[in-house]
């Protein structure tokens, strides 16, 4: 199952990728959303091979799984690949630069079902696919504005 959505950014790309990057202010957004992080990676670079122990609940049921930086080309693209018990899941994020001060998001998120619950689990998904599209694109574009809003009040 994917879900996929892009929008326009008002800043230059290299200032986009940088916010992306600032993974500190991503992880207390979780924690504040009652998700609970570990950075386990030996290293403070950023960069390939960054990983996180992600906990959260979810309709009641707590679910634990390992987030891995794979692939990170600056100001281009990121991958993450999520692995749970049951799940495989990649996560990208790819910027095109449309002119000086415009850049493209692009957002998309597969999920791939690795067991019986899983697969039951991404089957009811499907059924709430159109409305899950619509949370996951107003997610992104609302994002995209306070992005731009924000690299454009402090460029100022």
């Amino acid at each position: 199952m994917k879900f996929s959505a892009q929008e326009d950014v008002s800043a230059p790309i290299d200032q986009v990728f940088e916010a992306l990057c600032d993974f500190e202010m991503f992880e207390r957004q979780a924690m504040r959303r009652g998700a609970e992080l570990q950075r386990v990676d030996p290293s403070a670079q950023l960069g390939v091979g960054m990983r996180w122990k992600v906990k959260y609940t979810t309709r009641g049921r707590k679910r634990d799984f390992d987030l891995e930086l794979t692939q990170f080309d600056p100001t281009n693209q990121m991958l993450f690949a999520a692995k749970s018990s049951g799940l495989d899941a990649t996560f990208t994020v790819d910027l095109l630069a449309l002119s000086r001060n415009k850049t493209r998001l692009a957002v998309a998120l597969e999920m791939k079902p690795l067991n019986l619950s899983a697969r039951l689990l991404i089957q009811s998904l499907k059924l709430a696919k159109s409305n899950l599209t619509k949370k996951f694109k107003d997610r992104v574009a609302d994002y995209a504005k306070n992005l731009g809003e924000r690299l454009q009040s402090t460029s100022r």
